[in-house]
C-alpha cells in the first residue's frame, strides 16, 4: 500500500511540475511577445524619422534655382511624391505627382518633363541664380508628399 501511495504522489508531483512548466513557458512567451511588439513599434518610428530627414533641408529655407532643379531631378520620379515650383513669372508646375495643400496625391500621372524649366522664354523657367523659398507638404499620416518652391 505504501508503494501505491508513493507512486500516486510521484505521479501527482509530475503532473503539477508539468503544469507549472507549461504555465511558465506561456508567461515567458507573453512577456517576450509584448517586448518584441514594443521594439518593433520603436523601430518603425526610427525608420520613419530617418526616411523623413532627407527633406529637412527643404523645410522653410531659401535655395538657389540650381538647387531647385537638382531637387526636381532627384524627387520627380519618386512614388507618391511631387515637387511644385512657382516662378517669378507666374508659372506654376508640379513635377512628379500632383498633390493638394493637405499632402494628398490628387493625380497619379507624373510630369517628368523638365524642359520647360530650362526654357528661358517659358513662364515656368527656373532661373539657376534665382532665390526660392521652400516648404514641405505632409499628409495626414505625417509623411512628406511634396515640396513647394516659390521664387522670391
Amino acid at each position: 500500500m505504501e508503494e501505491t501511495t508513493s507512486k500516486g504522489l510521484t505521479l501527482f508531483g509530475s503532473i503539477l511540475l508539468t503544469i507549472a512548466l507549461i504555465t511558465l513557458v506561456v508567461i515567458l512567451f507573453s512577456v517576450s511577445q509584448a517586448g518584441a511588439k514594443t521594439g518593433q513599434e520603436k523601430m518603425v518610428g526610427i525608420q520613419q524619422t530617418l526616411s523623413q530627414t532627407e527633406y529637412t533641408t527643404y523645410d522653410n529655407s531659401t535655395m538657389t534655382g540650381s538647387s531647385v532643379l537638382n531637387a526636381v531631378r532627384q524627387y520627380m520620379n519618386q512614388e507618391q511624391f511631387g515637387v511644385r515650383v512657382i516662378t517669378g513669372k507666374g508659372g506654376i508646375t508640379t513635377y512628379g505627382n500632383q498633390f493638394d495643400d493637405n499632402g494628398e496625391i490628387i493625380e497619379k500621372d507624373k510630369n517628368t518633363n523638365i524642359k520647360v524649366a530650362q526654357d528661358q522664354s517659358n513662364p515656368n523657367y527656373i532661373n539657376p541664380s534665382g532665390q526660392f523659398k521652400s516648404q514641405i507638404v505632409v499628409d495626414k499620416n505625417n509623411v512628406v508628399r511634396g515640396i513647394i518652391f516659390t521664387q522670391s
